[in-house]
């Protein structure tokens, strides 16, 4: 019986490493399997940035990567906080009766899916600010190169 609330929190906590997936897909998930890349490419910016500084072309292509899939799981978590009943047990528990305890809400999973949208919109609108700011900043000193 996969769990709705545990599916959730597992989504928020641990969805960038793909430990959601596989809750609920099984080890054989692909995606389960391709969620660690952009996380492990998103800490590898974060890397760059402490030893080469904001300057790094590299690092603020990178940081935005584990914010963005960051976000996506927690839109996943929220996706599975508000999935109804019937729909779970349809979906996750194929041989349980539709209205099995394992589909439903309760307080722990309407916690974890305000606490997704909380901190998921947090990350995806920082995320965003970071690769405007510095691509913009990227443009203006090419600007500034090319006019001198």
């Amino acid at each position: 019986m996969k769990n709705k609330t545990l599916a959730t929190w597992l989504a928020f906590w641990t969805g960038p490493l793909g430990l959601h997936r596989f809750y609920l897909y099984g080890l054989t998930d692909m995606m389960g399997w391709l969620l660690p890349i952009p996380t492990a490419l998103g800490f590898y910016g974060l890397e760059r940035v402490q030893q080469f500084g904001q300057d790094d072309t590299l690092s603020w292509m990178l940081i935005p990567l584990l914010g963005f899939t960051m976000a996506g799981c927690a839109l996943n978590a929220i996706i599975y906080g508000l999935m109804p009943i019937e729909k779970w047990n349809a979906r996750f528990n194929p041989t349980a009766d539709a209205l099995s305890p394992a589909g439903r809400t309760n307080w722990g999973t309407i916690i974890g899916t305000v606490i997704a949208l909380l901190l998921g919109t947090t990350v995806m609108m920082s995320s965003l600010v970071f690769s405007f700011q510095r691509y913009f900043e990227y443009q203006i000193e090419a600007a500034r190169l090319i006019s001198q």
